[in-house]
């Protein structure tokens, strides 16, 4: 059970997940048309093509700038949901991690989230940055609380 879960963790740092969303990674694309000879010679963005990948782990192009992005946002999140778990208001945080936490969370409609971590923040952090302050500010009137 220990080494299904040291894997699990070893896919989630060092490789992406396919979501569906715009074409078809390279390497799923090469794996499946040579593997499939229904998918051969399909565009990237086809259907079949798409819901075969679905779900696909595979390795993200260093040249590629939104496979970089999407492990960014990734390493970011995990970052933002220890900040979540932190009982106790945070002394010691990346800016960074914590606006991608309130975008993710927002786009969830997470609106509590949003309103737990920044009740964690200095309120001069939450002051000084607009970005922060107006994500906070939408959960709290979204969320109904005051």
């Amino acid at each position: 059970m220990k080494s299904v879960s040291q894997s699990a963790l070893l896919l989630e740092q060092n490789f992406l997940m396919y979501d569906g969303k715009g074409p078809v990674p390279e390497p799923i694309h090469a794996y499946l048309s040579s593997n499939w000879k229904d998918l051969r010679n399909l565009p990237k963005d086809s259907p079949p093509l798409i819901s075969k990948a679905l779900n696909r782990w595979y390795v993200p192009d260093p040249n590629r700038s939104a496979d970089l992005e999407k492990l960014r946002e990734k390493a970011l999140l995990k970052e933002f949901s220890e900040y979540q778990q932190t009982p106790r208001k945070l002394k010691v945080f990346r800016l960074e991690a914590v606006r991608a936490g309130f975008k993710n969370a927002f786009l969830q409609q997470d609106y509590q989230t949003i309103i737990e971590v920044a009740a964690k923040l200095p309120d001069a952090v939450l002051q000084e940055d607009t970005q922060l302050m107006l994500f906070r500010d939408n959960a709290v009137t979204r969320s109904g609380s005051t």
